[in-house]
């Protein structure tokens, strides 16, 4: 299995393993690295798969994309990503609230949140990666994150041979709780630094050192490379396949299904990533009918779903689901090019770096639709969800999975499809205490910190061990910078001039 560029003409490509995509993270191009096939999941495979545990099932599906690593690496891999000292409440439990509705908890890894499903695991492929393919350089880990990539990506990278990294994220565009899980850090090989402006300015940012040359040419004289943990890297996107296979499986053993049956899926969505491993899921052969992408007010994913045109040119919502305060969602590249082949897709990401817009043709959004519906959730609807969630079903949700939950019940009211649905539940509602504690009672006022012990007493649920005491960790981070800033900032910290 080779990996190729979202934006390479035929005649120019060039295929790489995947060693080498996730080494490198982006391609030359400026492209995003996909396999050139996809592999096939067929009913015997999945029958298979319903008797393996979590770590097993990561190693079976990885082996079809990952090729050219040792088989016998990914299970170790898997089996250290996925441990039960890792993950106490397991890999990715699947929750049950009615005969139809499925809540996937994918936040019970070291951070808390469904970042850690792929960021335990990628940094053991990486250095797989850089042993395989002879690298002597040090691979430095740049990151843009909205909340949860950056502390997940800290704590699977932290102390880390061969590797540094370092993530910006906007300074008032992450919750009290997501701060301090990165400013309190620990780790020799690490860095964290915030920036004036919303994720989209870091995301840019970050693309644009990714694609300065000349700096390129000075880390490798300093015997550096640039890769990412964002979900623009394959290693980070393979892996969240792994769960939405995992979660049929699940269903199919817990007596809910029949092999074959068909499920639908609702994500909440900010860059893409996680819907699109989902997408990625149904195309390998897993019956997925609909795949419900789930935004908050910041809904540009919505309107392309709807319309075809893409149009980031609009007021930007900062809300109580922070990892979804995106307007440019890098991933909706590879669903370009998986229907609309390189030379459109190019042309899409011109139009979207020079205009901030794009519309595609009638026929690619026929194929978009007959696998996705847009749907968003204001932020009434998701304190409302919050609240009625955890009053009717005793069960309790953060502002995402709300968002996801609203969506998921407005599909199943409009189209009357009561096929099982898996909502995939992306964080702790402890890493955004403060706004689920409002939206249960408003009228208890108190600081984000405070909040965790405040909901754990009205909840009468436990408050996670990694979210314990963030208060009493030694703030390491401090500093905040301007976006034009970034490139000095981290030649600063690398040493170079």
């Amino acid at each position: 299995m080779n990996y190729i560029s979202t934006r390479s003409a035929e005649k120019e490509r060039k295929s790489v393993s995947s060693m080498y995509a996730i080494k490198t993270g982006l391609a030359a191009d400026g492209g995003l690295f996909v396999p050139e096939s996809v592999p096939a999941l067929t009913h015997e495979d999945i029958e298979k798969l319903c008797a393996l545990d979590y770590p097993h099932r990561a190693a079976e599906v990885l082996s079809r994309f990952l090729t050219d690593y040792d088989k016998e690496y990914l299970l170790d891999s898997a089996n250290k990503a996925y441990s039960a000292e890792r993950f106490p409440g397991g890999a990715a439990p699947l929750a049950k609230l009615d005969d139809t509705r499925n809540v996937l908890e994918l936040w019970h890894g070291p951070t808390c949140a469904f970042k850690d499903m792929a960021l335990q695991i990628m940094p053991r492929l990486l250095t797989g990666a850089l042993k395989g393919t002879g690298e002597k350089r040090e691979a430095f880990i740049l990151v843009a994150t909205s909340g949860d990539t950056g502390k997940a990506a800290l704590e699977g990278y932290k102390d880390i041979d061969q590797i540094k990294i370092t993530v910006f994220y906007p300074e008032d565009g992450v919750s009290r709780v997501q701060k301090l899980q990165m400013a309190t850090q620990t780790g020799e090989n690490v860095c964290v630094c915030a920036i004036n402006g919303n994720f989209d300015d870091a995301q840019s940012g970050v693309k644009k050192i990714f694609s300065d040359k000349a700096f390129a040419e000075k880390l490798d004289k300093n015997g550096l490379f640039l890769s990412s943990a964002n979900p623009i890297n394959w290693g980070r996107l393979a892996p969240q396949i792994v769960y939405y296979i995992s979660a049929y499986c699940d269903l199919v053993t817990r007596g809910d299904i029949k092999i074959g049956d068909s499920i639908n899926v609702t994500v909440p969505t900010g860059n893409f990533g996680n819907i699109l491993a989902a997408y990625y899921a149904k195309l390998m052969g897993l019956p997925i009918n609909k795949l419900i992408c789930a935004s908050n007010s910041n809904n540009v994913l919505t309107d392309f779903i709807k319309t075809g045109t893409y149009d980031r040119n609009r007021k930007f919502y900062t809300t109580m689901s922070p990892s979804m305060d995106i307007l440019i969602s890098s991933n909706l590249e590879r669903l370009l090019y998986l229907i609309n082949g390189p030379k459109k897709t190019s042309e899409y990401m011109k139009k979207l770096a020079d205009e901030g817009c794009y519309t595609v043709d009638k026929e690619c959004l026929a194929k978009i639709r007959e696998s996705f519906e847009g749907a968003y959730c204001d932020e009434v609807q998701t304190s409302d969800t919050i609240k009625e969630t955890f009053e009717n079903e005793k069960y309790l949700v953060d502002t995402h999975t709300a968002v996801a939950l609203k969506c998921a019940n407005e599909y199943i009211a409009q189209s009357g499809d009561i096929r099982p649905m898996v909502i995939a539940s992306t964080a702790s509602p402890y890493k955004f205490a403060l706004d689920v504690l409002a939206s249960l009672d408003d009228s208890i006022s108190c600081d984000p910190l405070e909040a965790l012990d405040k909901l754990s007493e009205i909840t009468s649920t436990p408050i996670p061990a990694p979210l314990s005491g963030l208060d009493k960790r030694e703030v390491r981070f401090k500093k905040t910078i301007n976006k034009e800033e970034m490139l000095e900032e981290i030649s600063g910290e690398l040493g170079i001039k």
